[in-house]
């Protein structure tokens, strides 16, 4: 009897290589600007260079990788414009969303901005087995807090715009904390917090700008003057 291939094989595997690449570039093991051939990740991952392919349009499409005329594909430089256009989507969108929030917010909301920003300051931000680059649970825990800082805006279209900018600027995050070792985030993720719960539009909103114009300058800058 003639097996027929399982069609549930070339997904499942796809997605394994998806997360393996995807894990790898988020831990700095691609450094920017490096070129993800097809052809050696295949042989690398014993599988199809079509399911390389796959997993690699799957990368461009969330923001860690590019693809480039004629020449396949890479991780993002960090002269990329896609970055800078990335941080001023968010400085126009994320700044009114928190104003909204804070108008709108209740004590339900100010409760998990407190339980989110307390989860972030006790996460360790390193971790020594996933390199060195921000951890993946501190990655997470900054997501939270930013996320439950604009969702007592309570507009879903303005938070889905939010949570897809976010996924296509978690390389760039990555990047710059590495730059910008001095930076202190843990007082403006503070002053954040502090503002947006004493009802301090004007302030938290211009302290967010500020958090998101430091982050995306660090990639323009020199690593000793950014």
């Amino acid at each position: 009897m003639t097996q027929t291939a399982d069609p549930s094989a070339k997904p499942m595997l796809s997605e394994r290589v998806h997360a393996l690449l995807q894990t790898a570039i988020m831990r700095g093991e691609y450094a920017p600007g490096e070129a993800l051939k097809p052809q050696e990740l295949a042989q690398r991952h014993h599988v199809s260079l079509a399911v390389v392919r796959e997993a690699l349009v799957r990368l461009v499409g969330e923001g860690i990788a590019v693809r480039l005329p004629n020449r396949g594909f890479a991780v993002p430089d960090f002269s990329d414009r896609r970055w800078q256009q990335i941080a001023q989507a968010r400085r126009t969108i994320e700044p009114v969303m928190l104003r909204l929030a804070i108008e709108h917010g209740d004590l339900d909301w100010e409760a998990r901005v407190r339980a989110a920003h307390h989860r972030l300051t006790r996460t360790p931000a390193y971790a020594l087995e996933e390199g060195e680059y921000y951890s993946s649970a501190w990655s997470e825990a900054h997501r939270v807090f930013h996320r439950t800082l604009l969702d007592g805006c309570g507009n879903p279209v303005l938070l889905d715009m939010f949570d897809r900018l976010w996924t296509a600027g978690e390389l760039a995050r990555r990047w710059s904390a590495q730059r910008t070792p001095d930076r202190d985030g843990v007082a403006e993720h503070r002053r954040l917090e502090e503002a947006a719960l004493a009802r301090d539009a004007d302030t938290a909103a211009e302290v967010l700008t500020q958090h998101l114009t430091l982050t995306v300058a660090a990639l323009t800058s020199p690593p000793d003057e950014a």
